[in-house]
This record gives structure tokens, C-alpha cells and sequence, in this order.
């Protein structure tokens, strides 16, 4: 049985060997790792996300696909919002920060509109998916 965690290696290093092109679920998306410092191990731990460009700014969504929990990810750099990006052949310190209201909002629609199936991961769950923005340090 192949794991989310398996998923996410093979993602991870196909994005590392192409300079961020991936094939399968993600081929054709805009996609970015983030690595973030483990809020109890320490471990630094990496991702690969779906992202959003807002000027300057990335912004990523700890959508979970709609579960009932925020991913680890995002309760990583809440505790510590000192990051890692790497986009394409670019990798970058950043900073993370939650964005709220009507800004939080407008970012989240925007991305449904690019890519639905994150309306239906906020359909699926009650929590309100975080959205995150990123900038470089």
C-alpha cells in the first residue's frame, strides 16, 4: 500500500531531478516545497504544495484535502514561521504568516478559481482552511 508520505517522496524528488516539473496529479500546477521546522521533533520536514503568486508573496493553502485537521505542515510554522522554499531551481528563506478576513478570503477564491477542487475540500470539512502567505527573508 503506497502511503501519503510515499506519495509525497516521489513528488519531492521527481520535482528536485526536473526543476520543479512533476507528472501525475500535479503535472500542469504550480508547485513549490516548503520545508518547516517540526513544532515538537525539530526535524526539518518538506512538502510539496500547490501555490498561489500574489505579487511578491506566495501563498499556499493547508487545505488537507478537505480533512478535519490542519496538516502538520501548517501547525509547524505556526510554531515557527521561519521557512524553506524551493521553486523550480530556486530555493529561498521565507517567512510564513496566516492570513485572515476578507484578504484570507479573496486569496481562497482565487484559488478555487484556478483549481475547484479546493471549493470542494472547503466543502468537505467545518474548520475554515488556513491560507498562508509567504515572502522571502
Amino acid at each position: 500500500m503506497v502511503t501519503g508520505e510515499d506519495r509525497n517522496l516521489r513528488i519531492i524528488k521527481e520535482f528536485r531531478e526536473n526543476g520543479g516539473i512533476v507528472g501525475g496529479d500535479f503535472e500542469g500546477s504550480p508547485l513549490l516545497l516548503l520545508t518547516t521546522t517540526g513544532s515538537r521533533s525539530g526535524n526539518r520536514i518538506t512538502k510539496p504544495l500547490m501555490y498561489l503568486e500574489d505579487g511578491t508573496r506566495f501563498i499556499v493553502f493547508a487545505s488537507k484535502a478537505g480533512a478535519p485537521d490542519n496538516p502538520s505542515w501548517y501547525n509547524n510554522l505556526v510554531a515557527n514561521s521561519l521557512v524553506r522554499v524551493e521553486i523550480g531551481n530556486e530555493s529561498f528563506d521565507g517567512y510564513a504568516q496566516t492570513v485572515l478576513g476578507d484578504e484570507r478570503d479573496d486569496l481562497y477564491a482565487k484559488q478555487v478559481a484556478l483549481f475547484p477542487r479546493f471549493g470542494d475540500y472547503q466543502d468537505k470539512t467545518d474548520r475554515i482552511i488556513p491560507v498562508v502567505s509567504i515572502t522571502r527573508t
